[in-house]
């Protein structure tokens, strides 16, 4: 962790010794959690308590709608769970331990999709997508169940241009470092739509692009599991880690 340095002088007996405080940084980067469709915080707690490790403050959450079998997972839409993710992201923002410049969004499929339109909403630096979902426009307040299967399949089959689509043309405003974690045999989220997010990206700081081989969509095997927590655990390391030394050089000059 990056230190701050203070010089100080110490008085003992007629003669004076220098000497130096160094301490850790009162504040941290925050880094939140956004599970795709269906899903919950439950899958995200293990890799949110390995990046804790590394001096982050981790905030994983269940968005409304997602609970096995509850009846509101009929009715919620894509707007209500936007307002879900922006109020969780006003609650890191909040915590007293941020660095409120530093903060990374992790989400995955349908959470991955509204991460980007949240980068439009709040300040992002860091955004890692797994197997981004794409939705139209159009239907955006219709509940996420009533859309219609076929229609996104073909929809999700083409390279669609960034600024015909909301969550794209967010990306093509994106300033930070962004991830973006493909699965080889996606069922879901086919290879189109990962180059569609990643043709987007034409202003981002920097742009990795990983492809887990033999994983599906939803990583049931536990080596692909393992292999999605390397890659988001040594990217964070590499932003976090990148951040502090940038800090650190900018606290010399």
């Amino acid at each position: 962790m990056t230190t701050s340095t203070h010089t100080i002088e110490i008085t003992i007996e007629d003669e004076v010794m220098a000497g130096t405080f160094l301490a850790p940084r009162s504040k941290v980067p925050g880094v939140l959690f956004v599970h795709g469709w269906g899903g919950s915080q439950e899958r995200d707690l293990d890799r949110a308590r390995g990046i804790a490790g590394l001096g982050c403050v981790c905030l994983t959450f269940d968005l409304r709608g997602h609970i096995k079998n509850s009846p509101r997972q009929q009715t919620v839409t894509r707007e209500e769970n936007l307002r879900d993710l922006i109020a969780a992201y006003d609650c890191l923002h909040r915590h007293p331990a941020i660095d409120t410049q530093a903060i990374a969004v992790v989400g995955t499929s349908y959470g991955a999709y509204l991460s980007t339109i949240l980068t439009t909403l709040r300040p992002v630096r860091w955004l890692s997508l797994r197997v981004p979902s794409l939705y139209r426009d159009e239907q955006w307040e219709t509940p996420k169940r009533k859309l219609d299967r076929e229609d996104l399949a073909r929809y999700r089959s083409t390279l669609v241009p960034a600024v015909q689509n909301r969550a794209l043309a967010a990306c093509l405003q994106f300033r930070g470092d962004v991830l973006l974690v493909e699965s080889e045999n996606d069922h879901l989220v086919p290879r189109s739509t990962i180059m569609s997010y990643r043709a987007a990206f034409q202003h981002a700081h920097s742009l990795t692009h990983r492809v887990i081989d033999g994983a599906d969509h939803g990583l049931t095997d536990k080596a692909s599991q393992q292999a999605y927590t390397s890659i988001l655990v040594n990217w964070i390391t590499e932003m976090v880690v990148g951040a502090r030394v940038g800090r650190m050089h900018q606290g010399r000059i």
